[in-house]
């Protein structure tokens, strides 16, 4: 069973009138902290795709993705700018979300490593290719 479904189910039978499951968030997640690109780079390299050839500082990427916006608001472009201020910055940062709270109140605890994620992940990507 995957993390996210079997937490669901733990989280769903842990409800009852009272309970401390009842109506707060939960984060599902990793076991502990992965790099970003380090995970990227990883699964790129499975899938037999290059890299990133060049590396830029967030603020010379978020200074692009502005100009990006501002042209996609001056302009009549359709779709989405090429980069965001949003998107730079969620790709300077790894981010980490804890489920100790997940752990303490109904239990749960990944069945999948990171590794099998990725390994099913390339997996998948071989079976459906991208054209």
């Amino acid at each position: 069973m995957d993390n996210a479904a079997l937490a669901h189910l733990q989280a769903a039978d842990a409800l009852a009138p009272g309970s401390v499951v009842a109506g707060n968030p939960y984060f599902i997640g990793d076991e502990a902290p992965v790099n970003l690109w380090g995970w990227v780079r990883s699964l790129l390299e499975r899938l037999g795709e290059p890299g990133p050839s060049r590396v830029i500082s967030y603020p010379a990427a978020r200074a692009i993705a502005t100009g990006f916006e501002c042209l996609y608001r001056l302009l009549p472009l359709s779709g989405e700018p090429l980069l965001t201020r949003f998107t730079a910055a969620q790709f300077a940062t790894s981010h980490y979300f804890s489920h100790e709270a997940a752990g303490r109140d109904f239990g749960y605890q990944p069945t999948i490593s990171n590794e099998e994620g990725l390994r099913r992940t390339v997996q998948w990507f071989a079976a459906h290719p991208v054209s």
